[in-house]
């Protein structure tokens, strides 16, 4: 909340924030030898950058999707450190008006890459003027209204547009069709995030145990931005209680704080669980129940909440509605006892 009677207070959050997204951002790798993971997907980028190179063009357009955290953004930076070009980095819902996505595109300078994340957000009149941008390189603007208006088509310097998306399905078939190669980041294992941690916990001059990394992992929902974020997390515990090494037990203290168990699970994951098996004795049970039930939005269960439990096999979809499998039923138990 905005505090307006104390705006040294609102500076004061503002600065926080701020400081955890550099901190984020320097726990990024900046070189595609330093991407840990996703390794059939940095052979056909390797192969995409160098015959690019040898043949002295610019990169296709290319199209990054999957689930949030897995890196979609980081490898878009890559990309441009590794091709020796600019990236300009916007949102969909960012770009409102077509005027805005003339603008941008009209700043770009040549062979820049533009990183457009959530692009499945776009507005269908700005997508529309994309179209030949990406095409055929020109931007087609109208001037005026009614029967004086007339367009103008501008020539566009070369550009990549690297786009990235959660809902591959939300995307249009015509924009989707622009794109020259078309990438799926797919969910990390425990060994690789175990990885990411020991190189993070480098990068913040933190020594940790293989164990303690491990253990991060294993609750890290697959999910490199949250292995991050854990562990920043851990590390805060660590200080406070006067070690200098992150041990298996300062991971299962803090994150015993946090409510986060043993599978990565918060306290608002067990709360749709508890809600199947204490109200509905384990289903089946409509997803708006499930949202009435839990006070949350139906959009936010089944976005936020229902992927990773289906992931895990805890609940299960039917004709009827959602059921709470055994092993939802016995990790509940397990939590409880």
């Amino acid at each position: 909340m905005i505090n307006s009677v104390n705006p040294e207070k609102n500076e004061e959050i503002k600065t926080q924030d701020s400081r955890e997204q550099e901190l984020e951002f320097s726990l990024r790798p900046r070189k595609l030898e330093e991407y840990i993971g996703q390794e059939q997907l940095k052979s056909n980028l390797r192969v995409l950058m160098g015959a690019t190179q040898a043949r002295g063009e610019i990169l296709e357009h290319i199209l990054l999707h999957g689930p949030p955290g897995l890196g979609k953004t980081t490898l878009a930076h890559i990309l441009g450190r590794e091709m020796g070009v600019n990236v300009r980095t916007t949102s969909g819902p960012a770009i409102e008006r077509a005027g805005d996505l003339a603008s941008l595109l009209t700043n770009l300078s040549e062979n820049d890459i533009l990183f457009i994340d959530e692009i499945h957000r776009l507005n269908r009149t700005v997508e529309e003027i994309l179209y030949p941008a990406l095409e055929d390189g020109v931007l087609d603007i109208v001037i005026g209204k009614g029967p004086g208006a007339r367009s103008i088509r501008m020539e566009l310097p070369k550009f990549t547009l690297i786009g990235a998306t959660t809902r591959f399905g939300s995307i249009s078939a015509p924009l989707r069709d622009r794109f020259g190669a078309v990438y799926r980041l797919e969910y990390y294992d425990p060994q690789e995030l175990a990885k990411i941690i020991q190189r993070s916990s480098n990068i913040l001059n933190v020594t940790i145990s293989e164990g303690a990394a491990e253990e991060i992992a294993r609750r890290s929902r697959f999910t490199p931005r949250i292995a991050n974020r854990l562990l920043r997390r851990v590390r805060d515990f660590m200080q406070v209680s006067g070690h200098d090494t992150i041990e298996e037990q300062h991971v299962y203290d803090a994150l015993h704080m946090l409510q986060i168990d043993s599978l990565g699970l918060d306290r608002n994951d067990r709360r749709i669980l508890e809600i199947l098996l204490d109200k509905f004795q384990g289903g089946p049970v409509g997803l708006s129940t499930i949202a009435a039930s839990a006070s949350e939005e139906v959009s936010t269960v089944e976005d936020v909440y229902e992927p990773f439990l289906l992931r895990l096999g805890l609940i299960a979809r039917t004709p009827k509605g959602r059921e709470l499998t055994d092993a939802g039923v016995q990790h509940i138990k397990n939590y409880r006892s």
